[in-house]
């Protein structure tokens, strides 16, 4: 048997795949908490802030090609391949809508940030540090009962961030604002509420891998 076949059926060492989903998620707090910076501080900082974007954005790239680039080269992984990539792209996928949101607050000149707005990054962060939680519960192979609380936690978040966002559409709809303020607002609503429905499809893999493999 060649070294290089012999290499892809033994397991990754030193759980190489856990580290990726660990970067990926820390990638993806880090973004939510640029998000709350920004819309919790002064309009002359969002320059400041947003030089991180494109670092956090390079981080989760590597994590997503560096995972997927493994998934390639094993045979044997410890947990289903389906599931490794679901994970590493969603948790990409996370990032990507909330730097892409923080990008939009410029590009569209939102130049004031409404308190909806600031509910929903305190939320956001709120789902990304259980988001982080959820995967090192996944590398460690914690108990069933952990991971579940863990995902019940995030799903009550997300159940927040549909009543954030049904109040927040009431709201522009109101007609206080013109027709191209909504869209931009609307844009901006929307792109934080798919992050929160991401971190909640990622809760749900880790708890489908932990039942089975309880």
């Amino acid at each position: 048997m060649s070294l290089g076949l012999l290499a892809k059926l033994l397991p990754p060492p030193e759980n190489k795949f856990f580290n990726f989903f660990e970067e990926g998620a820390e990638v993806s707090e880090l973004s939510s908490q640029l998000f709350y910076q920004i819309v919790h501080s002064d309009l002359k900082q969002r320059e400041e802030y947003l030089i991180h974007a494109k670092t956090y954005k390079r981080r989760a790239v590597d994590a997503l090609e560096g995972s997927l680039a493994l998934l390639n080269a094993t045979f044997i992984t410890p947990i289903d391949r389906e599931d490794i990539q679901l994970i590493s792209t969603n948790l990409y996928k996370s990032t990507k809508v909330i730097l892409k949101a923080c990008v939009n607050l410029r590009i569209y000149k939102i130049d004031s940030y409404n308190e909806i707005i600031k509910n929903q990054a305190e939320t956001l962060i709120k789902s990304a540090e259980e988001l982080r939680t959820i995967i090192s519960l996944l590398k460690k192979n914690a108990p069933l009962k952990e991971v579940t609380e863990c995902s019940y936690r995030i799903k009550d978040i997300e159940n927040r961030g549909d009543e954030i966002l049904f109040a927040a559409t009431e709201e522009i709809f109101s007609g206080k604002y013109d027709a191209l303020y909504v869209l931009k607002l609307r844009d901006i609503y929307k792109g934080i509420e798919n992050a929160l429905d991401i971190c909640s499809v990622i809760a749900d893999l880790v708890l489908n891998i932990a039942l089975k493999h309880s």
